[in-house]
Protein backbone atom coordinates (compact mmCIF):
# COMPACT_ATOMS: atom_id res chain seq x y z
CA UNK A 1 0.00 0.00 0.00
CA UNK A 2 1.16 3.50 -0.80
CA UNK A 3 0.77 6.60 1.35
CA UNK A 4 -1.16 9.48 -0.18
CA UNK A 5 -1.82 13.07 0.81
CA UNK A 6 -5.23 14.38 -0.26
CA UNK A 7 -6.42 17.97 0.01
CA UNK A 8 -10.10 18.60 -0.60
CA UNK A 9 -12.08 21.82 -0.73
CA UNK A 10 -15.65 21.56 0.51
CA UNK A 11 -18.46 24.05 -0.03
CA UNK A 12 -17.96 26.63 2.76
CA UNK A 13 -21.65 27.47 2.96
CA UNK A 14 -22.49 24.03 4.37
CA UNK A 15 -23.48 23.81 8.04
CA UNK A 16 -21.01 22.18 10.45
CA UNK A 17 -23.07 18.97 10.68
CA UNK A 18 -22.95 18.47 6.90
CA UNK A 19 -19.22 19.18 6.83
CA UNK A 20 -18.64 16.55 9.52
CA UNK A 21 -20.87 14.14 7.60
CA UNK A 22 -18.94 14.78 4.35
CA UNK A 23 -15.59 14.18 6.08
CA UNK A 24 -16.87 10.99 7.69
CA UNK A 25 -18.25 9.71 4.34
CA UNK A 26 -14.83 10.18 2.75
CA UNK A 27 -13.17 8.51 5.73
CA UNK A 28 -15.62 5.57 5.52
CA UNK A 29 -15.03 5.22 1.78
CA UNK A 30 -11.26 5.03 2.25
CA UNK A 31 -11.49 2.46 5.06
CA UNK A 32 -14.10 0.38 3.20
CA UNK A 33 -11.69 0.09 0.25
CA UNK A 34 -9.00 -1.38 2.49
CA UNK A 35 -7.29 1.90 3.34
CA UNK A 36 -6.01 3.21 6.66
CA UNK A 37 -6.43 6.84 7.72
CA UNK A 38 -3.22 8.26 9.17
CA UNK A 39 -4.29 11.87 9.67
CA UNK A 40 -7.26 14.18 9.08
CA UNK A 41 -6.68 17.89 9.52
CA UNK A 42 -9.45 20.43 8.95
CA UNK A 43 -7.75 23.69 7.98
CA UNK A 44 -10.93 25.76 8.03
CA UNK A 45 -12.62 28.23 5.70
CA UNK A 46 -10.40 30.25 3.40
CA UNK A 47 -10.90 32.56 0.45
CA UNK A 48 -10.28 30.83 -2.88
CA UNK A 49 -7.74 32.28 -5.32
CA UNK A 50 -10.42 32.22 -8.00
CA UNK A 51 -14.10 31.33 -8.16
CA UNK A 52 -14.81 27.59 -8.41
CA UNK A 53 -18.36 26.37 -9.08
CA UNK A 54 -19.65 29.86 -8.17
CA UNK A 55 -17.97 29.69 -4.75
CA UNK A 56 -15.56 32.33 -3.44
CA UNK A 57 -14.73 30.53 -0.16
CA UNK A 58 -13.98 26.93 0.60
CA UNK A 59 -13.35 24.70 3.59
CA UNK A 60 -9.97 22.96 3.27
CA UNK A 61 -9.43 19.45 4.65
CA UNK A 62 -6.18 17.45 4.54
CA UNK A 63 -6.22 13.65 4.57
CA UNK A 64 -3.13 11.44 4.85
CA UNK A 65 -3.82 7.73 4.33
CA UNK A 66 -2.50 4.36 3.16
CA UNK A 67 -4.50 2.79 0.36
CA UNK A 68 -3.91 0.26 -2.43
CA UNK A 69 -2.89 2.04 -5.68
CA UNK A 70 -5.79 0.61 -7.70
CA UNK A 71 -8.29 2.18 -5.30
CA UNK A 72 -7.24 5.75 -6.17
CA UNK A 73 -9.27 5.63 -9.38
CA UNK A 74 -12.38 4.58 -7.40
CA UNK A 75 -11.76 7.41 -4.94
CA UNK A 76 -11.53 9.96 -7.77
CA UNK A 77 -14.77 8.63 -9.26
CA UNK A 78 -16.40 9.00 -5.83
CA UNK A 79 -15.17 12.61 -5.63
CA UNK A 80 -16.66 13.42 -9.07
CA UNK A 81 -20.19 12.62 -7.88
CA UNK A 82 -19.81 13.87 -4.28
CA UNK A 83 -21.82 17.12 -4.15
CA UNK A 84 -20.25 18.94 -1.14
CA UNK A 85 -16.81 18.69 -2.80
CA UNK A 86 -15.62 21.65 -4.88
CA UNK A 87 -12.06 20.55 -5.73
CA UNK A 88 -9.54 17.88 -4.76
CA UNK A 89 -5.96 16.80 -5.34
CA UNK A 90 -4.34 13.46 -4.48
CA UNK A 91 -0.56 13.23 -4.19
CA UNK A 92 1.43 10.02 -3.75
CA UNK A 93 4.12 10.57 -1.14
CA UNK A 94 7.65 9.50 -1.95
CA UNK A 95 10.06 7.78 0.42
CA UNK A 96 11.51 11.08 1.67
CA UNK A 97 8.07 12.55 2.45
CA UNK A 98 7.08 9.36 4.29
CA UNK A 99 10.26 9.59 6.39
CA UNK A 100 9.48 13.23 7.17
CA UNK A 101 5.95 12.27 8.26
CA UNK A 102 7.36 9.67 10.61
CA UNK A 103 9.89 12.15 12.04
CA UNK A 104 7.14 14.64 12.80
CA UNK A 105 5.17 11.90 14.51
CA UNK A 106 2.11 11.93 12.30
CA UNK A 107 1.94 8.14 12.37
CA UNK A 108 1.45 8.18 16.13
CA UNK A 109 -1.70 10.34 15.73
CA UNK A 110 -3.40 7.48 13.85
CA UNK A 111 -6.73 8.67 12.53
CA UNK A 112 -6.87 11.71 14.76
CA UNK A 113 -9.03 14.54 13.48
CA UNK A 114 -7.87 18.10 14.15
CA UNK A 115 -9.53 21.43 13.51
CA UNK A 116 -7.51 24.53 12.86
CA UNK A 117 -9.27 27.83 13.02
Amino acid sequence: MNIYENIIILNASLPDEEIDTAVSKIKEFITSQGGEIIKINIWGKKKLAYEIKRQKKGLYVLFVYKIPPLTIKKLEEFYRVFDPLIKHIIIKLGAKQVEDLEKVGVSSESGEQKREG
